[in-house]
């Protein structure tokens, strides 16, 4: 087992990684950049590195190195789907937790991940003249909505491809471009599945992430409302992504996404080699720590359990919490936290990395936190959401708040009508944003601004660390 481990991202994930590595008796190693200095992250951390930036493979290497860890995390987002800082962990003798360079290559291309799957035994979406119109255009390098257009006439398609391939090639550094057939009110599904190095796959079921703005998922749930009418669509997808896995050589976590339209097809869209946002969905339904699973795998150990022995249990919904206005066209909102409450309760789990007094930095992704609801039903876990969504308070900063309770107060979204054009309809019809927190809630916000408010600082507005805890990076001295 590893004795210190470097994560190398920020914010919530870096500390869901930590409070696990803690669990674990693992000693943990945040890295940071300027802007990150007095992040909540770095300050719960073992240890501590500054970096230039989260992208920099020579310097996260270098953190590594310096405070002698075994092993690196890379959460999601930045690196964690990057073959290079993959391979040069690999070549650095540091363990990568994840897939092989080999595989993250492989998948990370759509069309090589296509091919891989369509190989593999797995249904993929038609491609190239086969599509047809409407199109949808995708970067091959892609990911998080980026070089993506829909086509529906072919005069429209050059124009289309230039702006595609112009924002690819900005997002990823690869301006290819590829076409494939637009499957229109279809269900956005992912497998998570998860593979050890002694051949050994499983899936631990599905999660629904059809809620969309821009490509972008907003909320995810496991299990899908639609299991319910296809009992046997679950099984059929989990062996389609295990087949998918299986070609590619993959060991780890990972999800295999599908688009499923409503007569029980479906079709395989690309593989993230990475740990999910949305993740904590399927720890709440299946009991398992996929951050824990992932870390033992990367040591060696074989799977624990067997598909036979996966079984999913009630229902989760996770909101991803964004400073951003939605009443404002979902406008960034950074700036400091004056106030801030946090809801609790039965089934209540939040994933944050925010604190009163913290300054949310435009540098960055805006989400603040996760918040995730478990009851025994999905009904039930709707209504202590909203219950839950009730009581989160960010004075200081605009959030998206306001969206999810009135999603999750729509008829559609409670029936489980979903695709990944529903949100986008939704707000089409006009959502009165609430601004202020429900009633009686506003009292109970109120009590906390006057607890939490502190004089303005005369000294910089970044807190400072102290100067020997940059020399010791000991994030002790933070506490």
């Amino acid at each position: 087992m590893f004795r210190k481990i470097l994560i190398a991202n920020r914010g919530e994930i870096a500390l869901r990684v930590t409070r696990t590595l803690r669990e674990m008796g693992i000693r943990s190693v945040a890295v940071y950049t300027d802007v990150d200095r007095a992040a909540l992250h770095v300050r719960k951390a073992d240890e501590a590195a500054r970096i230039e930036s989260y992208l920099s493979i020579d310097a996260i290497l270098e953190a590594a190195r310096h405070h002698n860890a075994d092993a690196i995390h890379p959460g999601y987002g930045f690196l964690s789907e990057n073959p290079r800082f993959a391979k040069a962990c690999e070549d650095a003798g540091i363990t990568f937790i994840g897939p092989s360079s080999r595989s993250i290559a492989l998948m990370g291309s759509k069309t090589e991940a296509r091919r891989v799957a369509h190989e593999g035994g797995a249904p993929i979406v038609p491609s190239g003249e086969a599509a047809g119109f409407p199109v949808m255009l995708k970067a091959v390098a892609g990911g998080g909505g980026k070089g993506m257009r829909r086509v529906d006439r072919e005069e429209d398609l050059a124009a289309a491809y230039e702006s595609a391939s112009s924002e690819a090639l900005r997002a990823f550094g690869d301006g290819r471009v590829y076409a494939e057939k637009l499957i229109e009110n279809a269900r956005h599904i992912e497998i998570q599945i998860f593979g050890d190095k002694h051949g050994n796959l499983v899936h631990l079921g599905e999660r629904e992430c059809s809620v969309q703005r821009r490509h972008q998922k907003v909320i995810e749930e496991s299990p899908s409302p639609v299991m319910a009418l296809q009992p046997d669509l679950r099984e059929r997808m989990g062996q389609a992504a295990i087949k998918a896995a299986r070609a590619a050589g993959y060991y780890n976590a990972g999800t295999v996404e599908f688009l499923a339209d409503n007569d029980g097809n479906f079709y395989f869209l690309e593989m993230n080699t990475r740990l999910q946002v949305e993740h904590p969905v399927t720890e709440l339904v299946t009991g398992l720590d996929l951050v824990r699973l992932q870390i033992d795998i990367a040591a060696g150990a074989p799977l624990p359990f067997t598909q036979e022995q996966v079984g999913l249990r009630g229902a989760a919904i996770e909101c991803r919490i964004y400073a951003e206005d939605p009443a404002n066209n979902f406008f960034p909102s950074p700036g400091r936290i004056h106030q801030l409450a946090e809801p609790s309760g039965p089934g209540v789990r939040l994933d944050s990395g925010i604190y009163p007094g913290w300054v949310v930095p435009i540098d960055y992704d805006p989400m603040l936190s996760k918040l995730i609801a478990w009851a025994d039903t999905r009904e039930h876990a709707i209504e202590r959401m909203l219950r839950a969504l009730g009581e989160y308070h960010v004075g200081g900063i605009k959030t998206n708040i306001p969206l999810f309770q009135a999603i999750l107060k729509d008829p559609a979204f409670r029936r489980g009508d979903l695709h990944t054009g529903y949100l986008d309809q939704l707000l089409k019809t006009g959502i009165n944003f609430q601004t202020e927190p429900p009633a009686p809630y506003g009292e109970v916000a109120a009590f906390v601004a006057a607890k939490t408010a502190k004089p303005k600082p005369t000294a910089p507005s970044t807190p400072q660390l102290p100067s020997t805890w940059l020399t010791t990076g000991r994030a002790e001295l933070m506490r």
